[in-house]
């Protein structure tokens, strides 16, 4: 069950309205890394749980959250799509181009499907697509997928923050970027929590390791031109999960023949044999 407050959690307005900077925030609500995409992906995350009730229940009150931050950035483009495109500002267009420059960058799907409001979208008119989220039934995995999520969301935040001057829009900007910071401190917690929990930082914990051909789970093969990654954390010493050592391989060899594939069935119509 869920309940809508009418009030939004915090201020959701500009300073004047501004379609090109609308068009910006619908990358925040409808990118794959906006909004709707962590609500989501929280949800399904958290629906998904079998047991784990303190997981759960965390992973719904931050999806609960996110649901929130969709309907202040909606709010935000719809009060920044205020009184355009209307028809005296064609004139304007003329005179200024500034403005005609601000005009033309609006998104046009914000007026012609939506009447001068948001879209499940991103600033590029592209659909929000289900297939942005993450949910495995492995909440390690699921975590370290929601740590990525929210670094690269908050990275968009703070890029279209430096982007803008209206100072309504930073202040929610700044919202935005504090409770981000948050959910990264928060996954980074929970992926530690249960990597301490489970023994192992490997996904999944519970596949046997002797069913791997080990001689090679901790090597790293030098597949470029020069060996400057010989001098990372990963080439050398005790491997994280504590089983192994890392081993460098500075020139890896095939270990199989090249491949010969037998001619397709007559009826696939493929290539014929060339004589």
């Amino acid at each position: 069950m869920f309940y809508h407050k009418k009030e939004l959690q915090f201020e959701a307005k500009p300073e004047k309205p501004n379609p090109l900077i609308a068009k910006y925030l619908q990358e925040l609500i409808g990118g794959q890394y906006g909004e709707m995409s962590v609500a989501m992906q929280y949800l399904f995350q958290g629906w998904s749980c079998r047991g784990e009730e303190k997981y759960k229940d965390m992973l719904m009150d931050v999806a609960t959250e996110e649901i929130g931050h969709v309907e202040m950035l909606a709010t935000m483009v719809a009060r920044l799509l205020d009184d355009a495109p209307v028809e005296d500002q064609e004139a304007a267009m003329a005179k200024d181009p500034t403005i005609a420059a601000v005009i033309a960058g609006m998104n046009p799907q914000q007026a012609i499907v939506a009447g001068l409001g948001p879209r499940p979208a991103d600033s590029m008119g592209n659909p929000w697509s289900g297939g942005y989220i993450v949910a495995s039934g492995n909440l390690l995995a699921d975590f370290r997928a929601n740590l990525n999520a929210e670094s690269q969301g908050r990275l968009q935040v703070a890029r279209i923050y430096e982007m803008i001057d209206d100072r309504g829009v930073k202040d929610l900007l700044s919202v935005l970027l504090a409770r981000d910071s948050y959910h990264q401190n928060l996954w980074a917690c929970a992926v530690k929590e249960l990597e301490e929990a489970e023994g192992s930082i490997l996904v999944p914990s519970t596949f046997p390791r002797d069913k791997e051909k080990l001689d090679i789970a901790y090597d790293f093969y030098n597949l470029s031109e020069g060996e400057d990654s010989k001098e990372g954390s990963w080439a050398k010493g005790k491997a994280l999960d504590g089983e192994g050592e890392y081993n460098y391989v500075s020139k890896p060899e095939p270990e199989a023949e090249a491949p010969k594939l037998k001619p397709a069935p007559q009826a696939m119509h493929g290539t014929p044999p060339m004589k």
